[in-house]
């Protein structure tokens, strides 16, 4: 027989760390808009290389303020292949999100961890339990909703339904990026991981700079330091409440996402939500939030990595 699940109550010991998770969001919903901004104003591309540069200098200092040693060349190894992972997040994602409403990328973006679901089955051997089933079917109906909605618009893109794809393959990538990134909390601290991500980010995306790279104009280097350090704080904090906390607490206040996205989208971009991106994006929660009874450490938004 079937016992019931018992719904977790919020103790005392956790409002802490679930409002410090909540803050982590409210700020790296503020450096996905500032990021759309600057995409806008001088593409994907040169905004995500000099970002990760900017944010390896202060991630740098952190670094070497405290207590700190070299990794060993394994540990190296798995920032480099995981930065390499991120790398593709990234662009794939930021490029995508320049071609869409910004509540839209977030709400296709929580795609992620039913995706992780999958990988970590495929390469940890962890059982595909029922729920990651269900919590998959309701993820593809959601994403199908707001494609929906995409074709329904009399004045739908190709280009939107590129970005609408390139989002999708971001959530690909960035589910393998949670299964690397339990290895990685396993081996290094949140600094280390943050420094040589960012660095390991800069120089992949380096590699291009003789073909793609253009100087950043001095108008724009206040709100790029802004976005690495709206992006850095929010990594930091989200780490500290996950750190102290249990992902079951966690995990339903991610998804405040969305609504910080329909208001940032609403306010600085005069992006409009359709009822479409709406019932998606409930239907794409309401897996993640089913997901994350099959495993909570996985089933975590993308938020948490850009």
């Amino acid at each position: 027989m079937n016992q019931a699940v018992k719904t977790p109550s919020l103790s005392g010991t956790a409002t802490i760390p679930v409002l410090t998770c909540a803050l982590a969001i409210f700020l790296l919903c503020g450096m996905d808009a500032a990021m759309k901004s600057l995409i806008l104003a001088i593409g994907v591309y040169n905004t995500l290389l000099w970002r990760s540069v900017v944010s390896t200098v202060v991630a740098g200092a952190a670094w070497s303020a405290g207590p700190r040693a070299w990794p060993s060349f394994s540990v190296l190894r798995l920032h480099a292949l995981r930065a390499a992972i991120v790398g593709v997040v990234l662009v794939s994602f930021f490029w995508g999100l320049g071609r869409l409403p910004l509540a839209e990328a977030i709400g296709l973006s929580f795609v992620a961890p039913l995706f992780a679901l999958f990988l970590a089955a495929l390469l940890l051997s962890e059982r595909i339990r029922r729920q990651a089933i269900w919590a998959s079917l309701a993820g593809i109906a959601g994403v199908a909703i707001i494609l929906f909605g995409q074709f329904g618009r009399e004045s739908y893109s190709q280009d939107a339904l590129l970005g609408t794809a390139s989002v999708l393959v971001s959530t690909v990538f960035y589910g393998y990026n949670l299964v690397l990134a339990r290895q990685q909390a396993l081996l290094a601290k949140p600094v280390e991981i943050m420094l040589f991500q960012n660095l390991c980010v800069a120089i992949i995306l380096g590699l291009a700079a003789p073909w793609l790279a253009v100087a950043l104009p001095p108008n724009l280097w206040l709100p790029l330091a802004g976005v690495a350090m709206l992006s850095l704080a929010g990594q930091f904090l989200m780490s500290w409440a996950y750190a102290r906390a249990e992902a079951q607490y966690l995990i339903p206040t991610e998804y405040s996402a969305f609504i910080w996205a329909i208001a940032f989208g609403w306010f600085f971009f005069g992006e409009d939500v359709a009822w479409t991106t709406l019932a998606g994006a409930a239907l794409i929660v309401a897996g993640c939030l089913i997901a994350a009874r099959a495993n909570p450490k996985l089933a975590e938004p993308i938020e948490a990595a850009v």
